[in-house]
This record gives structure tokens, sequence and C-alpha cells, in this order.
């Protein structure tokens, strides 16, 4: 059925649910499993003389929280036997880095949350999940 899933998390609860379930996916087809966390760039117009966070600092925070949150779901898989490939990569839109890592690493399947950390725009199905589903060539399961 499924060879490679793609599961990608922002660290938020209800992506727990969508790492459990493609978890739960892999282990039930023999798929192998890869994650992506998308780190924000840094927010360049916010340059002045007065900046709150040197570039660097930013930088290096971004790369902690995402690289956490990778584990997370690598950890997760390997409790459960599975291994799992953990990524993370900076992207302006993370729907557009989710499908071009899923095109480089060969997945079949995404699974991602309905709804992530993105503002009152994703109140019923999240933004980066709209676009996901809108142009993606392969198959995604939205996990409510």
């Amino acid at each position: 059925m499924y060879k490679r899933i793609l599961v990608p998390t922002d660290g938020s609860e209800i992506t727990a649910k969508a790492i459990q379930t493609a978890v739960a996916l892999a282990k039930s087809t023999g798929a192998t499993l890869t994650t992506l966390s998308v780190k924000e760039p840094f927010p360049y117009s916010a340059i002045s003389e007065m900046q709150p966070v040197p570039p660097q600092e930013f930088y290096d925070a971004q790369e902690r929280i995402a690289a956490a949150r990778v584990k997370a779901v690598v950890d997760s898989a390997k409790d459960s036997g599975l291994n799992c490939d953990g990524y993370t990569v900076e992207a302006l839109h993370p729907w557009e880095a989710i499908l071009d890592h899923a095109k480089q690493q060969g997945c079949d399947l995404i699974v991602m949350a309905s709804h992530g950390r993105r503002g009152m725009s994703a109140l019923l199905l999240g933004s980066e999940t709209s676009r996901v589903l809108t142009h993606s060539p392969l198959p995604v399961l939205v996990v409510k």
C-alpha cells in the first residue's frame, strides 16, 4: 500500500494525533516514516537599528525548536519499533516545503493535522493543510 509516509510537525497538540496516526499506519503497512519541521525565515523587513533579536540568535532558536519537534516524532516512531528520518528546513511557505520534501524523499502519502498554529485563518481547516490538499499530487490524510 504505502511505502514512505511524511508527517510534518509543528509541535501542536493536534499534530501529536497526526503523528500517532502516521506511526500506526506505517506499522500496519510496513511503510517507513519521515518527518519534517519547517522553520520560519528571519523577518528581514523588521531589521532596524534596534533589533529585538539578532539574526543568528533567531536562527539558532528556530533550529532548536524545529529539532525538538522532529526528535519527538522520531522518538515516537522508535517507541513503536519503527525508523523515522527527521529533517528541518527553512521556508517562507510551509506547505511548499512539505510538498517539496515529500517529492525529494519519494513519499507516497502525507499525514498531517487539520490545523496547527497559524492563527485565526486556521480555525476550521489549517491554511497550510488546505494548501497542501490543494496542491499535492499525493494522497493526504488529514487528522482531526
